[in-house]
């Protein structure tokens, strides 16, 4: 299906690596220009020039999205280039480990802020663009702020924000056009969660655990599945779908973990 994404501007935060990488290949994939907004120039290089070499369109700025500065500079720094952009996905954060009896007041604040101000930020800062375009917003979310996961409650408390922005900005953005969805995300096998399992003491056996709660497939989330559903979302082929959270994870948060893959 051709989702008319041909020569769309997208911009992508945290879009060089794990489920943002998957994304931006998708999106250049589909004939359009996605722009990577991250924090190490050569992580952006790396795959703006593996895509070109494929004859595929990317771009790339550098930016630290903690800092609110920069995430205004960098919208600027894009909009200077870009005569118009179509899309936003949000996508950049990182599961700190910031929990309730280990943590602190700083930790959490700083937790927060890495994980859900710069969502706000961005999508503010582009929305003259967007309106422009009559556009869309993917942000990604994590099954976290629906099922508790123990130890983060910094990232499950972003989390909880990104799915609640989701519903606000759909609502508030409906006489621009602006369509705004969310897609959460469960246990999706990137290069981050492998890096995880291999800090424990038996890896295999811990995936295999993990896995067989999964009951569609007994197997994790791949990010291109990920990718293909911001694809959709961003695209007019979903023309009537916004204010949605999204759960594209083999059945994880809703279905019966007893489930076996094989009935």
């Amino acid at each position: 299906m051709d989702f008319n994404l041909t020569d769309q501007v997208v911009v992508v935060t945290g879009g060089a690596l794990g489920i943002g990488e998957a994304i931006t290949i998708a999106l250049a994939n589909e004939g359009a220009i996605p722009v990577i907004v991250g924090k190490d120039l050569d992580d952006n290089l790396n795959l703006v020039a593996s895509l070109k070499a494929k004859g595929k369109k990317c771009d790339q700025f550098v930016a630290n999205l903690n800092d609110p500065k920069q995430c205004k500079e960098v919208v600027t720094s894009i909009a200077q280039k870009y005569n118009q952009i179509y899309g936003l996905v949000n996508n950049a954060g990182l599961n700190d480990g910031v929990g309730l009896e280990h943590g602190n007041y700083e930790d959490f604040i700083q937790s927060y802020h890495a994980n859900a101000v710069h969502y706000y930020l961005m999508a503010h800062h582009l929305l003259p663009f967007l309106k422009q375009s009559g556009g869309s917003i993917v942000n990604i979310s994590s099954k976290v702020a629906e099922t508790g996961q123990g130890g983060t409650s910094g990232y499950a408390a972003a989390n909880g924000a990104r799915n609640s922005m989701t519903r606000e900005w759909a609502v508030e953005l409906l006489p621009y056009g602006i369509r705004v969805n969310s897609v959460i995300v469960a246990e999706c096998y990137t290069h981050m969660y492998k890096n995880w399992l291999s800090s424990l003491p038996d890896p295999e056996m811990r995936k295999k655990e993990i896995e067989s709660k999964v009951p569609l497939g007994n197997r994790m989330t791949a990010p291109e599945e990920i990718a293909n559903m911001v694809a959709f979302l961003l695209s007019n082929v979903s023309s009537h779908t916004t204010g949605q959270l999204i759960h594209v994870d083999g059945g994880y948060v809703h279905l019966d973990r007893a489930i076996k893959g094989d009935l």
